[in-house]
C-alpha cells in the first residue's frame, strides 16, 4: 500500500520560501545536467515534492499551501537563482494547481483524489486546439508547443477553441490524462533547456464537460465552477491577467543570480592584461549599478502587480480592462529589464563569458529564451494598454 500523499496546508510563505532558498545550492551544482538531459532532473523533481514546493497555489482542503499570490513570483525567483528552468517548471507546473482549484470539483477529486502531488503541463495557445461538442462533453484535437514539465505530469491542461461548424463558440483549458495525448520530443533549443518544454498532440481526445473549464468565467470574481469548494480570495485572482508572473518569477532570479555571481567574480579578478582590479573600473562600477536598478526596478513591478491582483480580489472587486493591460504591460516590460540587466553582466565577462563552464553563459542564453514567451512580448501589450489609454476599444473573451 502507498503512503498517504503529505500535507503542506500548515506551510505558510515565510516557510516555503526558506526551503526554496535552502535548494539553491544543489539546483546550480545541477544546472549542466537538466541541461543535457533536456528536461527537469528526478532529484530535482524529488526535492520539490519532498519540500512542497510544486503544491504552493494548491487549497488547503487537499493539503496545499494556499499561500498569497505575491508567492507565485517570490518563490520561483528564489529557486531561479540556482536554476530558471526549475523555477520555471514549478511556477508553471504550480499555477496548474491554481488553475485546477477552478474546474467542477468532480475534475478536482479526479485528479487530487487520486493523487494530490499530480503534476499537470499546459498547452496554452487556444488556436492550437480545436474542440468540437458531444454528448456529454468536448472532441479535442491538437498539436501544442511549449507543454513545459510534461514528462513526468499525469495530466495536461490543453486550450482550445470551440467550434459549431467553421465558428468559434467558445474557449476551452480541457483536462486531458497522459494516456489522451502525444509527446513530441522537439525540444532542442537555445536555453531553458531543463524545462523539457515539448510538443504534445491529441487526435479526437473525449474530454467530459466537468473537466473543459470555460475561460470565460475565468476573468475576476466568483464565476469559476470551483468556486463553492474553493471560495478563498486567491481562486478569485482572473488568470489571464496575471497568469504570467508565476514564470517571470524566473526571469527576476536569473537575473539576481547573474548579478550575484558578477560581483564575486569582479571582487576576485584582476584584469590579464594590466593587472588592474576590475571593481576600480567606473565602467564596470556603472554596469553593475544600473544591471542592479534594473532588476531591483523589475522586482517592485513584479510585486506591487500581484499584490494589487490579491487585494482586488479580497475586495471582491474585479479589475477593469485598462487595469488588466497596465498589468500585463508591466511583466512584459520588467522581464525586459531582467533581459536587459543580464546583457549588462553578461557583456562584462568578455571572452569568459564564451565558455560553456562559465555559468553567465547559460545564466545569458536562458534570459533571452524565457523571454521569448508571448507573456512578455512588450510589443504586443504595451501597444494594447496604449489603445486602451487613447479611449480605443480593447476586446478579449478571455480578460
Amino acid at each position: 500500500m502507498n503512503a498517504p500523499a503529505a500535507t503542506f496546508a500548515e506551510v505558510g510563505y515565510d516557510e516555503a520560501l526558506a526551503r526554496a532558498l535552502a535548494l539553491v545550492p544543489a539546483l546550480r551544482e545541477r544546472a549542466a545536467r537538466g541541461e543535457a538531459a533536456r528536461r527537469m532532473l528526478s532529484e530535482t523533481e524529488a526535492d520539490l515534492h519532498r519540500t512542497g514546493l510544486f503544491r504552493f497555489a494548491q487549497p488547503k482542503r487537499y493539503g496545499g499551501m494556499e499561500i498569497d499570490f505575491v508567492s507565485f513570483i517570490d518563490l520561483p525567483a528564489a529557486l531561479a537563482r540556482g536554476c530558471p528552468s526549475t523555477a520555471w517548471n514549478v511556477g508553471n507546473l504550480g499555477i496548474h494547481h491554481w488553475m485546477l482549484a477552478l474546474y467542477d470539483e468532480r475534475a478536482q477529486d479526479e485528479v487530487w483524489g487520486a493523487n494530490p502531488d499530480a503534476l499537470i503541463a499546459s498547452g496554452i495557445a487556444f488556436p492550437q486546439g480545436r474542440a468540437r461538442k458531444v454528448d456529454g462533453g468536448f472532441s479535442l484535437s491538437g498539436h501544442w508547443n511549449f507543454s513545459s514539465g510534461v514528462d513526468p505530469s499525469e495530466w495536461n491542461m490543453l486550450a482550445a477553441q470551440v467550434y459549431d461548424g467553421e465558428r468559434v463558440v467558445g474557449w476551452r483549458m480541457c483536462l486531458v490524462p497522459s494516456t489522451d495525448y502525444e509527446i513530441i520530443d522537439d525540444w532542442n533549443v537555445l536555453g531553458m533547456r531543463a524545462t523539457g518544454s515539448k510538443s504534445v498532440r491529441a487526435k479526437d481526445a473525449f474530454v467530459p464537460g466537468h473537466r473543459a473549464l470555460d475561460m470565460t468565467l475565468c476573468r475576476g470574481g466568483s464565476d469559476f465552477p470551483g468556486a463553492r469548494v474553493n471560495p478563498g480570495p486567491l481562486y478569485r485572482i482572473p488568470i489571464t491577467t496575471l497568469g504570467s508572473h508565476c514564470l517571470a518569477g524566473a526571469a527576476l532570479g536569473n537575473a539576481e543570480a547573474a548579478l550575484e555571481l558578477t560581483c564575486e567574480a569582479v571582487k576576485a579578478r584582476s584584469t590579464n592584461y594590466t593587472g588592474v582590479r576590475m571593481r576600480d573600473f567606473q565602467a564596470v562600477q556603472l554596469r553593475v549599478g544600473a544591471a542592479g536598478a534594473r532588476i531591483e526596478a523589475a522586482k517592485v513591478l513584479f510585486r506591487s502587480d500581484c499584490l494589487a491582483g490579491q487585494e482586488a480580489a479580497v475586495a471582491g472587486r474585479i479589475m477593469s480592462v485598462e487595469e488588466k493591460l497596465r498589468i500585463k504591460r508591466n511583466v512584459a516590460y520588467a522581464t525586459q529589464l531582467c533581459t536587459e540587466a543580464v546583457d549588462l553582466l553578461h557583456a562584462m565577462a568578455g571572452a569568459n563569458g564564451i565558455y560553456d563552464a562559465y555559468p553567465i553563459q547559460r545564466i545569458f542564453r536562458d534570459a533571452h529564451s524565457l523571454g521569448a514567451h508571448i507573456g512578455f512580448a512588450f510589443d504586443a501589450h504595451g501597444s494594447n494598454w496604449g489603445l486602451a489609454a487613447l479611449g480605443g476599444e480593447f476586446a478579449s473573451p478571455t480578460l
